[in-house]
């Protein structure tokens, strides 16, 4: 379940909510009953584990830096890149 920051508008409170990805955002601040925002997160990384289809087989980070390159596409690219990570 992830964690939501908010802000009030009125009294600058900031704290953060655990809450379903389907419950709707609070509405009001805890601390002074005036509206509030929620604010954009910073997220978190999703983390695989296990030998599952998502993580098993593709080695680490390294591995796979080492061998994109001008004579191989990496980073989701169809044609190679001048330096691995690909840059916009």
């Amino acid at each position: 379940m992830p964690t939501y920051p908010y802000e009030c508008q009125a009294c600058g409170h900031q704290f953060e909510q655990l809450q379903k990805m389907t419950d709707e955002p609070l509405k009001t601040c805890p601390r002074c009953g005036e509206q509030i925002r929620r604010l954009i997160g910073g997220g978190a990384g999703v983390i695989f584990r296990g030998s599952g289809s998502h993580g098993g087989g593709r080695g680490n980070l390294s591995e796979s830096a080492a061998r994109c390159g001008r004579d191989r596409p990496c980073c989701g690219a169809d044609v190679p890149c001048d330096s691995p990570p690909c840059e916009d």
